[in-house]
């Protein structure tokens, strides 16, 4: 039997974004810009290429802008019709109605309560999980990390996890994972790496 397919995908986007001050005093880290895109598009981005439908931002104060950017502006697109301008640019910013969801994560106890604040809208369904701030490009001609993940996940279910290995020095920042814990029982001693989880699929309720 094959596993009911990803449509739904959770975006923690409610820390301080301390790791990034001052540039994030004001703005939140989520929409910084690289190039021509603030980081949160290139995580949707990724999500849409996955067959991702539905984008659920757990958000918390201050941090409003990263779902205005998915809505319309009414007053930059009149202006930017009158004057001619190519509409096109926003398309990627555009969202079919009732597709981006906002639910606030009131106090900051840590990616797991924010993951778990979306359980509302995830139900029992299968669902992604983006760190956003971890930007993930695929190379030119490449396929993205979460297509690839919920390609594997289609055939072998179960949960999935994406890392990326980080120097013990940075292991404060970040929540990690010991990879090799599982193996240490059964193939014996094994050297620990500390990684960072970067993204996930998730076959199981957070109810």
């Amino acid at each position: 039997m094959s596993p009911r397919p990803i449509k739904k995908a959770v975006f923690p986007v409610a820390g301080l974004g301390t790791r990034f001050l001052p540039a994030t005093k004001v703005v939140p880290k989520e929409l910084l810009p690289v190039v021509d895109r603030p980081l949160i598009q290139y995580a949707v981005d990724e999500a849409r290429e996955a067959g991702i439908e539905q984008m659920i931002f757990v958000t918390g104060r201050g941090k409003t802008g990263i779902v205005e950017h998915f809505d319309i502006a009414f007053e930059l697109e009149q202006t930017m019709t009158e004057r001619g301008k190519d509409l096109s640019v926003l398309d990627c910013t555009r969202a079919t109605p009732g597709d981006v969801i906002a639910v606030r994560q009131q106090v900051p106890l840590g990616l797991g309560h924010a993951i778990w604040c979306a359980r509302a809208i995830v139900g029992d369904e299968p669902f992604a999980i983006f760190l956003p701030d971890e930007l993930m490009v695929a190379r030119e001609g490449g396929t993205g990390c979460m297509k690839q993940m919920v390609e594997a996940y289609n055939q072998v279910g179960g949960n999935l996890i994406s890392v990326l290995e980080v120097p013990m020095s940075q292991v404060s920042s970040y929540g990690v994972i010991d990879p090799f814990a599982v193996w240490w029982k059964s193939h014996g001693r094994l050297t620990p790496r500390r990684t960072r989880s970067c993204r996930a699929a998730i076959s199981s309720s957070l109810r």
